[in-house]
C-alpha cells in the first residue's frame, strides 16, 4: 500500500497537496462555527426560559384566590414566571450583543493561475 491512499472523490491522485489540506480544514473550521453558533447554549437556555416564563405568567395570572391563599397571599406563579422570563430575555440580549465570533479568514492561493 502506498503511504497516501487516494482520495475516493479524486480518482488518479495519490498524495495531497498542502493548499488541499488547508482547503480542507478550513471549510471544516467553517463548519464547525456554524454549528457553534447554532447551537450556542445562551440560544438554549433563554429560549427555554422565554417560554417557561410566558406559560408560568400565564397560569400565574389566571390563579384563583385559593391558590394565592395557599402560597400566604403571594402570586408565586406570576412572580416566578415574570423571572424567568426577565432571565430568558437576559439570555437572548447577551447573545444578541456578544455574539461568538465568526473564524478567520484563510485566503488560500491557487497554483494553478501561474
Amino acid at each position: 500500500m502506498s503511504e497516501h491512499p487516494e482520495h475516493p472523490e479524486r480518482p488518479g491522485r495519490g498524495a495531497y497537496s498542502e493548499k488541499d489540506v488547508l482547503r480542507e480544514v478550513t471549510e471544516l473550521e467553517g463548519k464547525s462555527a456554524t454549528a457553534a453558533r447554532l447551537f450556542d447554549i445562551r440560544r438554549i437556555i433563554g429560549g427555554l426560559f422565554v417560554i417557561y416564563g410566558v406559560i408560568v405568567t400565564i397560569a400565574g395570572l389566571t390563579d384563583d384566590d385559593a391558590a394565592i391563599d395557599k402560597a400566604e397571599g403571594v402570586n408565586i406563579n406570576l412572580w416566578t414566571g415574570l423571572g424567568m422570563l426577565l432571565l430568558g430575555l437576559f439570555f437572548l440580549a447577551w447573545l444578541k450583543l456578544r455574539p461568538i465570533a465568526p473564524p478567520p479568514d484563510v485566503v488560500v492561493e491557487d497554483d494553478s493561475t501561474q
